[in-house]
């Protein structure tokens, strides 16, 4: 029986082998524990905390941030009901208003 070299895996974010003794399971792939962490705010992530979008993987509320819905009206509580879009943690993808982007309706009972 010849010798099989044992399979490395790779991390997604680093691209250097991860070994058994470092590596943490989420998002379907092996990460190193450093390199496990959310891509905007950059809080270390476990498995139960995870969130991933396009190989990028993200803590809860940064995910909720960068693509859950925005503005007023939204989810079920006070604490779901912001307008916070993560800018301060560099998030540059959602240009966030409260001004509608539609042109008002015809007003008909005026006349």
């Amino acid at each position: 029986m010849p010798f099989k070299a044992p399979e490395v895996f790779r991390c997604p974010k680093c691209n250097k082998p991860v070994y058994a003794a470092e590596e943490v399971l989420g998002a379907g792939q092996k990460w190193h524990k450093l390199c496990f962490s959310c891509g905007l705010c950059k809080k270390m992530l476990e498995s139960t905390t995870v969130a991933e979008h396009e190989g990028q993987v993200f803590c809860k509320q940064c995910y909720g941030r960068k693509f859950g819905p925005k503005g007023y009206g939204f989810g079920g509580g006070a604490g779901c009901l912001t307008m916070d879009s993560g800018a301060h943690l560099g998030n540059k993808e959602t240009a966030m208003t409260n001004k509608p982007n539609y042109q008002a309706p015809p007003n008909f009972f005026l006349n």
